[in-house]
């Protein structure tokens, strides 16, 4: 597995490989797999996203009761057409939300990368796939771009909020599906590791404060600001705006601010929106 998105894009120009197909070789030799076997795989876990999608249930709540119901109101206004962020954005929030409230109510989702930031990939793939018309196998080639820089991620620093705080998890997840996004534009490797960067340096230090130690407030609604920043990202890099840190450095800083958070600030439930007296009200309601 690659440890740097610079190798990956200096593979990609040595070699004249697409960063999705470099991911993909990757995959073949890592599990000894064939190229089809490694494709269809992931083609499967996109099918998966769609799927869990489709099968949201717009009156099922959490066991909590604190999700549940607002990827309907989202569907709901942007039908009647007065959201300010129009029609595509609007589905693109919806699908976020929808699919986190899902996790929330224990239905199937895919963890890309993690089940807490479940929302960001599909909400910001499934809605390019609907707008532009990309085929199936388009979308994933897209997974495997995703893929790989989640990979980068990984091997430099880390994906879960108890390590990393809720930065490793939404900020890599809006890194992943950012670097995906500007891959179906037509971005080339550079701009692909370019729109990873900046989609993570947005959300640099963003706390993990999961309310009563649940996956549920505020986590559902960050995987809307995480699918949001992916799509600003991909256009920023797109427009040819460039990251003035090296992406494999944003990826490393983010590991440091990682290190240095409390741990109260790191899945634990103890700080941040967790600690607000509405927070310890909830919590000890659940308790």
């Amino acid at each position: 597995m690659y440890s740097s998105l610079e190798e990956l894009c200096y593979d990609a120009e040595e070699k004249k490989c697409a960063f999705w197909e470099l991911v993909l070789l990757d995959d073949m030799q890592q599990r000894g797999v064939s190229r089809k076997e490694s494709f269809e795989a992931t083609k499967k876990l996109y099918l998966t996203m769609k799927k869990a999608d489709e099968d949201y249930e717009k009156a099922l709540l959490s066991q909590s009761g604190l999700v549940g119901g607002d990827g309907e109101k989202l569907a709901n206004a942007r039908k009647e057409g007065w959201l300010y962020c129009g029609s595509f954005i609007g589905r693109v929030m919806e699908t976020a939300i929808k699919m986190g409230e899902s996790n929330a109510c224990m239905k199937k989702i895919v963890a890309a990368p993690t089940a807490g930031s479940c929302g960001v990939m599909p909400a910001v793939l499934l809605n390019l796939q609907r707008e532009k018309q990309f085929t199936d196998d388009r979308m994933t080639e897209a997974m495997f771009v995703a893929a790989g820089i989640g990979g980068v991620i990984a091997n430099r620093a880390f994906l879960a909020g108890a390590s990393g705080g809720c930065q490793a998890e939404i900020g890599s997840a809006s890194a992943m599906a950012a670097g995906a996004a500007a891959y179906l534009a037509g971005g080339d490797a550079r701009k692909i590791s370019t729109a990873a960067a900046l989609a993570l340096k947005s959300l640099l230090g963003l706390a993990c404060d999961p309310v009563a130690g649940l996956v549920e407030v505020p986590c559902v609604k960050r995987n809307v600001i995480g699918s949001v920043n992916a799509l600003t990202a991909a256009d920023m890099a797109m427009a040819g705006i460039s990251s003035r840190i090296p992406p494999d450095e944003v990826i490393d800083a983010m590991k440091s601010i990682g290190i240095c958070m409390p741990a109260c600030l790191k899945e634990t439930g103890t700080g941040g929106l967790a600690a607000t007296p509405t927070g310890e009200k909830i919590r000890e309601q659940m308790a």
